[in-house]
């Protein structure tokens, strides 16, 4: 039998197509997970179940694949096991015939109701992915089925969900539907996919930008309806029924936000608005994200004839000077958000960062925008074809299509499996070895090197083929338009560049600039640093306008400038680095803690002038060795100690402008925040040991370790956490004080070593403080001595500690120690104490009046307060303490500082179950990844009211939000979820009747 089909394609299941076999991360697990699987699917009397069994029990290499996946990936494993019969039809089908169907069901998808549409939809959604993972991963399918596959699908469910809208609407009569099967056709209903999603090129977690117009002269509504009303709350109903995450998940995550102004306008815009728009307000940016813009739903017609209607505004008649300086000025636009510098393969971001997929897009971008107005064949919007006529055209050779389009068919299967394993929006590759091999499994090699070595083969062949097209970019020159601040009446042509700009107050703007001339604060007073800032004014206000909030950015600019000491030399500095400008102007419009850090120490700026800033996020090493060169300056102690906090406050600030530019994940964060203070502690003791040493000498023989708990010790840690630390120390039995000129008793010695640690880390010196230190989780808290004997320690963990201290103690590890052997012997005991058998009853009861002890100390309804809310962080890392305390003698694998390794480690175990651990887990990123927001870009609480419109934008982005109501609504319902899991655990939330009383 033929395996070729009529029309050319490959016949044979996806049972049949297996060309790649990847290994698993843990062979044993992925057996484990082949075992769990059968045993799902014998419980299961449906045909796809059966297939499941005869395909496993009758095919090794099969059962091999499905092994790997499941252990490689966790959202395909979900997938699996959640419906076996689902995997059975998957594979037992051609693959093309099971994606084409899944998209027509859901374009046919026709519910009575909107919660039945949106469950539909959603296990739609499952199967797609799970038969386009699998099919991927196999090489079953190449690139153009997956992306076009997850395009045409986001179109149908897109269809389906709008029909609903407009039958409903119709229901309510105020919409007059001609044809019943297609009421969007002839409805004026414009829906425009953006980028990927209209160029056919979804990623495997894509989200969908989405552009909505409505055109008032068609659109057929009746009864009174008003337009502008009706399409908003319309287009509202249906971005809610794509993207709003229930117990199936969710279909798609829609943005909004590439519509014209969408700080100021609704969510549908009428066609006249937006064509009048683009004809006088349009930007270069917006230019080039037209160019992959597809009508994809709703009124196709009308929609085709608006894109007409706006070509004009894309493609440019003539090759002049001003499109190509314009084309330049969207290359440096894209350019600050990315950011750039050398290719790295841990934690490098495979979209945004050098070499990678963004520089191959706007490579064909570029010259489509270029030459596109005089050659319509170059107005495609799919990357690979348009590369393919470059080469026709002869804007390009042959060798740089060739080396592009295999560059980025690898770069977007390495995208696909990062997103395959916890179905993430993310394109950076972990920054763990154990994650990038589980991406180089995924990707079909045999090892992580191999893997390596190809993915950065392929970056620096993007690199070198991205810079030779702009190795003779020229400057950006003022060449927006009219921008004269001298006078006392205001320039009208000056105001019209503002307000095109984006500035909603360009009188407030033109008289914040004109003040700055008037030497009214210290750093304007001298002739050339007004100079200096009159040759930055283009530069400058069109960096501030690329923010959230021109208007907000310019006010906190201003005030960082009345801040300033003086300024010729930050105005030199910023007019030849036009990516330090653009770092400044984005911490100005959405981070007023960040902005209010660069106002009391400039110097923070240097830092982002190192090329190593735009790699990836240093390593452990990376920051020792940093913080060793430049202690290694410092001529006595107390320089050291301020070159400790510049150091600190250098790094601490860059981990907050990754946050900002989303090369740095809110999870990541708290890593990289954990990993610079273990670094500057560990430093820090050894300047403090010479120090103490100086006066007092040293204990001959003697020991000493610093552990580190809460947020450092589980690695969680943010811009404002406290370091809480416990020093042990050991000497040999007949060693009574130190050796040196002034000799302590041993105890004091300690004591003495640990007060002056405190003191170096927290004491306000002229470069500030490195941070706040707590010292209360040492046995008997503040009435114990500050240094504790490892005898001592061991005795009272053994003998007198209270249930809380062991839960504490959960999250202790060792970070600096004066040799490996006694740090090896502390983190010995801490385990052991964490495996001794204890009641579980009467654990459970203390850690919940543990909690209610806090709760009634701290406890608030603010749904913000996302640390002490009830089912806030603190519940859920207490039940990670409280499984390991009542668990770890028996299942001693689940032990971990980590909160979230705790949970999947104890998913692995069998301790929790899916339904318990995944709400979890996904609360515990949730509540991280918004107080890293919250935390580094705000020094008080968050007020809603009174948040910058930055700050929420970044709120929203983390928590893949449609706006903040919705994850108001969110956030609340997860808390309430966690408190239950919590009670079902350990117990109601009550203080014991001693205690109330």
């Amino acid at each position: 039998m033929g395996t070729t089909g009529a029309d050319g394609g490959d016949t044979r299941p996806l049972s049949h197509r297996i060309v790649i076999l990847p290994h698993a991360i843990d062979p044993q697990r992925a057996d484990r997970l082949v075992a769990d699987l059968r045993e799902r699917a014998e419980a299961d009397p449906s045909e796809g179940s059966a297939a499941v069994l005869d395909l496993i029990a009758s095919d090794a290499r099969l059962s091999a694949f499905l092994g790997a996946v499941m252990a490689n990936s966790a959202y395909l494993r979900d997938l699996c096991l959640i419906r076996p019969e689902r995997l059975g039809r998957i594979l037992t089908a051609r693959p093309e015939a099971f994606i084409a169907a899944t998209i027509a069901a859901g374009r046919a998808a026709r519910e009575d109701s909107e919660a039945e549409l949106m469950r539909r939809l959603r296990h739609l959604k499952q199967e797609l992915a799970l038969c386009l993972g699998l099919a991927d991963i196999a090489g079953a399918v190449d690139l153009d089925v997956v992306t076009r596959g997850l395009a045409e699908f986001a179109d149908a469910a897109l269809t389906a969900a709008i029909r609903f809208c407009l039958r409903d609407l119709a229901q309510r009569g105020r919409f007059e539907i001609t044809d019943p099967d297609q009421p969007e056709v002839g409805s004026g209903l414009i829906v425009l996919a953006m980028g990927k999603h209209g160029a056919f090129e979804l990623n495997y977690s894509s989200d969908i930008d989405l552009i909505v117009f409505y055109d008032p002269a068609i659109t057929p509504l009746r009864g009174g309806a008003e337009a502008p009303v009706e399409f908003v709350r319309l287009t509202k109903r249906f971005v809610k029924i794509m993207q709003e995450r229930t117990g199936d998940g969710y279909v798609f995550r829609t943005d909004l936000r590439l519509r014209p102004d969408p700080g100021a306008t609704p969510v549908a815009m009428s066609v006249p608005a937006a064509l009048a728009y683009y004809e006088a307000l349009g930007q270069n940016w917006e230019r080039a994200a037209l160019i992959k813009a597809r009508p994809c739903a709703g009124d196709l017609a009308a929609g085709d004839a608006f894109l007409h209607e706006i070509v004009p505004f894309i493609w440019r008649k003539y090759l002049d000077f001003a499109a190509i300086a314009d084309v330049h000025s969207i290359k440096r636009q894209i350019h600050m958000h990315k950011g750039h510098g050398k290719i790295a393969v841990a934690g490098h971001n495979v979209k945004l960062g050098r070499g990678g997929i963004r520089e191959v897009e706007f490579f064909v971008q570029t010259q489509q925008l270029i030459a596109g107005g005089r050659n319509p064949d170059l107005r495609g919007r799919r990357t690979l074809d348009m590369l393919q006529r470059l080469v026709a055209a002869g804007w390009i050779e042959e060798e740089a299509r060739s080396d592009l389009e295999a560059a980025y068919r690898f770069l977007r299967s390495v995208e696909h499996r990062i997103q395959m394993l916890n179905d993430e929006q993310t394109h950076l590759l972990p920054q763990d070895e154990e994650g990038l091999t589980r991406v180089a499994y995924l990707c079909g090699f045999e090892d992580r090197p191999a893997f390596e070595a190809r993915l950065l083969f392929h970056l620096q062949r993007v690199q070198r083929h991205y810079a030779e097209l702009f190795e003779d970019e020229p400057e950006l020159a003022s060449d927006m338009g009219n921008l004269v601040f001298t006078g006392d009446d205001d320039d009208p042509d000056t105001l019209q560049t503002l307000w095109s700009l984006g500035y909603r107050q360009p009188s407030e703007a033109a008289k914040i600039i004109k003040a700055w001339h008037f030497g009214r604060y210290p750093a304007m007073r001298s002739t050339k640093a007004r100079e200096r800032l009159t040759e930055l004014h283009p530069v400058l206000i069109s960096a501030l306008a690329e923010t959230d909030n021109a208007d907000a950015a310019l006010r906190a600019f201003d005030a960082f400038l009345a801040r300033l000491p003086a300024g010729v030399q930050l105005f030199s500095l910023l007019r030849s680095n036009p990516h330090l400008l653009h770092m400044l102007a984005t911490v100005m419009g959405s981070a007023p803690r960040l902005a209010e850090t660069v106002a009391r120490r400039v110097h923070v700026l240097d830092a982002v002038l190192d090329p190593a800033f735009y790699g990836s996020m240093p390593s452990l090493v990376e920051f020792r060795t940093g913080l060793d060169l430049t202690l290694a300056q410092a001529r006595h102690y107390e320089e050291a100690l301020d070159r400790a906090r510049i150091f600190t406050q250098e790094q601490q600030f860059l981990v907050g402008l990754r946050l900002l530019s989303d090369t740095l994940s809110g999870d990541q964060v708290g890593y990289a925040l954990a990993r610079l203070a273990e670094v500057v502690v560990d430093r820090i003791l050894t300047q403090v040991e010479a120090h103490v040493g100086a006066s007092h000498g040293k204990v001959a023989g003697g020991q000493h370790a610093v552990i580190a708990m809460g947020k450092l010790g589980g690695e969680e840690m943010t811009a404002t956490s406290d370091l809480d630390l416990i020093l042990l120390y050991d000497v040999p039995g007949d060693a009574t004080q130190s050796d040196g000129a002034r000799p302590l008793p041993v105890s004091q010695y300690y004591i003495r070593l640990t007060q002056r640690l405190v003191t170096a880390l927290s004491a306000q010196t002229a470069e500030g403080t490195l941070y706040e230190v707590d010292f209360r989780l040492r046995p008997s808290g503040n009435a114990g001595p500050l240094a504790t004997s490892l005898l001592a320690f061991e005795t009272y963990q053994k003998t007198e500690a209270w249930t809380w201290e062991h839960m504490a103690l959960t999250r202790g590890r060792v970070i600096a120690a004066s040799s490996p052997d006694f740090a090896e012997r502390v983190t010995r005991f801490l385990h052991e104490t964490l495996r001794q058998p204890r009641d579980r009853a009467k654990v459970a009861l203390d850690v919940a009046a543990m909690r209610a002890r806090i709760e009634k100390e701290k406890g608030t309804r603010d749904i913000w307060d996302l640390k002490q809310v009830a089912g806030g962080l603190v519940d859920i890392e207490f039940i990670a303490q409280f499984l390991q305390l009542v668990e770890g003698d028996r299942h001693p694998q689940i032990l971990a500082q980590n909160t979230g390794e705790v949970l999947a480690r104890a998913l692995d175990a069998g301790l929790l179950d899916a339904d318990t651990a995944g709400p979890l887990s996904a609360a515990l990123r949730l509540y991280h990844r918004l107080t890293q927001v919250l935390r580094m870009t705000l020094a008080g609480s968050f007020k809603v009211a009174e948040a910058p419109r930055g700050v929420v934008d970044l709120l929203l982005h983390a928590s893949s939000a449609p706006d903040l109501g919705r994850l108001e609504l969110e956030l609340a319902e997860t808390q309430q979820r966690v408190r239950q899991i919590f009670e079902t655990l350990v117990g109601p939330v009550v203080l014991p009747e001693a205690l109330e009383a």
